[in-house]
């Protein structure tokens, strides 16, 4: 493979010319697809295989009329303090607004609190239920603008009103954060390759890849229901790794122009050994994402997919884009330990050169011997922290095992939900509408459970659904059981059950497999289907699925990168280490989130307003991506490793020699990408927001303690051993050539002094 990157990059270097207009032509096509394609539709949240979905999908069949999936809204109105909803005044203006409501162009029905029963025992709140034609990602802006006048009349009219359900759902926001987690990468950057036009390339190449990958998305959004979630965790992702592996190699590039190669053969070589080190990275990322497609959730599936998508996209543009721009660049970029004259450069030359004139004064007093002789270059950091940790292996290991256990203990305390209004700030009408049904109604009413019984195969279905009705009054926690309502046929039903406590309660999760147990008996008796659905099931029923996926799925991304490392590494030990370094990172950034999102610590700091059950989808998302982006520290630095034991050095001294060239990079590309990551922390959406601070932790734990930390010492101890594959294995794997073995035998053409690649 490095012989292959090898000729690609040379190609890269001469061809740049053609290789931007690709890139440049690529992004345009992506960018026109983007703005000529329709807008976004819906975006249907199914569950296959789940108690929740079926229902929805017969209720869909047996009351076509229903529009289960049209967006909701209910309008709660509280009365001036002494007075109650039902005085004249106040229902008139009541009235006023349903009918004001039932005017709007996709609104199927508004039900009236006085004949609905929408009123609360004290009288003082009720609620107008609207129900639209279309979801809450396909309803108009005019629809919404609608909602929230009458609202506001009936505000002017001396009412509290407060408007929450899905048809006020609109696109999240990230805010200025994102902007900032940029700036932070930029200036990362320019310190470490001390040159404003090295700092830019792995900017603008990052920026390219996710312009393609999001306007892609965006292209695609209507024809294969992908929702904004999806591209701003493309984004997420796409920006973190698409300035890590060109940051890679530029990286290697100036160390190549350091040792004295001609910028062609640097850059071939740079994408030979670290673009070597990219492809692999790239593929155990894309493996964990796509990878998230085994736990039959369409929407994680996509959302997996596509951020797959604009990992490939960083891989190419890392592979060929950044030597075709370093072949623009010239000699503005700087060999390694050189700065440009913007950021210095004169001033160390400057110093350097008056150094070595007091060397050479002082050495031609001396004896002849030293004459001429330069003093040792001083060790780096990462050299000195190596040294280090190989002298104290294991206190290191120790340490950094019992701080990242220490770190992981509030997930024993995880809790898990979706998110719903109950989780909003409280700034928001949504939030405050929660709040006022639960005042007014008790804290289940705003998770109402929905069973729907199916007696088509029944001699009497009235007698069943009556039956059901009785059952589920006589469940411990059940507050108001609605009497049956039948379709047109008569042979299904729909029954409104209230809990008495709130919808992420452990409580009401124990009732709703109440409920299915006595659909179980009743199932027994009348070959009758009890199916129980409804936003507050649904969730209990993504959970549950979730939870039984993550060994599966975890089963099979560490299997598949583990197999894929062996022969990275041509090692047992080492992927096996990887892996369980991995572990320990992931439990300790979800035992971060607990602490933030679940049980409020600092929560203040990052604009958590109100904490709740860890999202669902955030265990197993994390897994995915954590150990995607975990292996690629373990690819860049520990391949630096293997390639100098490959070419003679001692395994310690192996893990210094890594340390020394690799160091200094992956802390720089762990900054970069805890920056773009922690960046996505001011969304107003709270799933983007938890994503993005527990992979921004999750890297710091990964790329500082695991890999910085643990690495070097458990390879400390292992010795030689941490090298040792079984000779059938070693025969029976293919030779990657990750280390670049392949480019170091090369020899000079006679005449122009062209360096010619040879295989050994």
């Amino acid at each position: 493979m490095a012989t292959f990157l090898y000729k690609l990059g040379r190609l890269a270097f001469r061809r740049r010319h053609f290789v931007a207009l690709i890139w440049v032509a690529l992004l345009t096509l992506a960018g026109v697809g983007a703005a000529s394609a329709p807008a976004a539709g819906s975006t249907s949240f199914s569950i296959p295989g789940t108690e929740a979905q079926k229902a929805f999908d017969l209720l869909e069949q047996r009351f076509p009329g229903m529009s289960a999936d049209g967006a909701t809204a209910r309008v709660v109105f509280k009365a001036p303090h002494g007075q109650k909803m039902t005085d004249p005044g106040n229902k008139a203006t009541v009235e006023d607004t349903v009918k004001e409501l039932s005017d709007g162009s996709e609104v199927a029905s508004v039900a009236d609190p006085y004949t609905g029963h929408a009123v609360s025992k004290d009288g003082t709140i009720a609620y107008a239920s609207v129900k639209y034609e279309v979801s809450g990602m396909e309803l108009q802006d005019s629809s919404r603008e609608a909602l929230q006048d009458a609202a506001q009349d009936a505000r002017d009219a001396g009412l509290t009103v407060e408007v929450g359900g899905d048809a006020l759902q609109t696109t999240p926001e990230t805010g200025a954060t994102e902007i900032i987690g940029i700036g932070v990468a930029a200036v990362v950057l320019v310190i470490t390759f001390g040159s404003l036009i090295a700092a830019g390339l792995p900017l603008l190449t990052a920026l390219i890849g996710v312009g393609i990958g999001i306007s892609t998305i965006t292209a695609l959004a209507s024809a294969l229901e992908l929702g904004s979630t999806t591209s701003t965790l493309a984004m997420m992702i796409g920006l973190a790794v698409g300035i890590d592996y060109a940051l890679f190699i530029v990286s290697r590039y100036r160390a190549e122009l350091a040792e004295g190669r001609e910028r062609e053969e640097a850059a071939g070589r740079a994408v030979g050994t670290a673009g070597s080190a990219v492809v692999f990275a790239g593929l155990t990322v894309v493996i964990a994402l796509v990878g998230l497609s085994v736990v039959n959730i369409p929407m994680l599936t996509k959302m997996g997919i596509a951020a797959a998508g604009t990992v490939v996209i960083a891989v190419l543009i890392a592979l060929t884009m950044i030597p075709a721009l370093l072949g623009y660049a010239g000699r503005k970029v700087q060999p390694t330990g050189k700065r440009s004259r913007w950021m210095g450069g004169d001033r160390a030359a400057k110093k350097a050169a008056a150094a070595a004139t007091v060397s050479g004064t002082a050495s031609g007093t001396a004896s002849g011997t030293n004459s001429g002789t330069a003093a040792p270059a001083k060790p780096n950091m990462g050299t000195r922290w190596a040294s280090f940790v190989v002298r104290r292996p294991v206190a290191v290991l120790l340490l950094g095992v019992l701080g990242l256990g220490a770190a992981a203990i509030p997930a024993t305390s995880l809790e898990l939900g979706l998110p719903d209004d109950g989780s909003q700030p409280t700034s928001t009408t949504q939030r405050r509408a929660y709040d006022l049904l639960s005042e007014g109604f008790g804290p289940g009413f705003n998770g109402p459970l929905m069973v729907v019984v199916d007696a088509k195969g029944s001699d009497d279905p009235d007698a069943v659904f009556k039956q059901v009705g009785n059952d589920v009054k006589g469940i411990e926690n059940v507050v108001t059981v609605t009497p049956a309502t039948p379709n047109k046929a008569g042979d299904t039903a729909t029954i409104t059950v209230i809990p008495d406590a709130k919808p992420s309660s452990v409580t009401t999760e124990n009732l709703v497999h109440a409920i299915r147990a006595k659909g179980t008996e009743v199932k027994a008796d009348t070959d009758a289907s009890v199916l129980v659905t409804g936003s507050t099931a649904m969730n209990i029923d993504v959970s549950e699925k979730l939870n039984d996926a993550l060994l599966p799925y975890l089963a099979l991304v560490v299997g598949l990168a583990f197999l894929l490392l062996i022969v990275v590494f041509r090692s047992v030990l080492v992927p096996l280490k990887a892996a369980l370094g991995f572990l320990l990172s992931v439990m300790a950034a979800l035992g971060a989130v607990v602490a933030v999102f679940q049980w409020g610590w600092f929560a203040g700091l990052i604009g958590v307003e109100e904490t709740g059950p860890v999202m669902s989808m955030m265990p197993i998302f994390m897994v995915g991506v954590v150990f995607g982006l975990a292996m690629d520290y373990e690819v860049f630095l520990v391949t630096r490793m293997r390639e100098a034991y490959v070419h003679g050095e001692k395994p310690s001294q192996a893990v210094v020699t890594g340390f020394r060239y690799g160091a200094r990079v992956v802390t720089a590309a762990a900054v970069i990408m805890m920056a773009v990551f922690a960046g996505f922390i001011g969304s107003s959406e709270s799933m983007v927001k938890m994503i993005g601070f527990g992979l921004a932790v999750a890297v710091f734990f990964d790329a500082f303690v695991v890999r910085m930390a643990i690495v070097p010492a458990v390879l400390a101890l292992l010795g030689k051993k941490a090298w040792w594959l079984p000779k059938w294995l070693d025969r029976a794997l293919p030779n990657v050539d990750v280390e670049g073995e392949g480019l170091r035998t090369q020899t000079d053409k006679d005449g122009d002094g062209e360096r010619e690649l040879v295989r050994v």
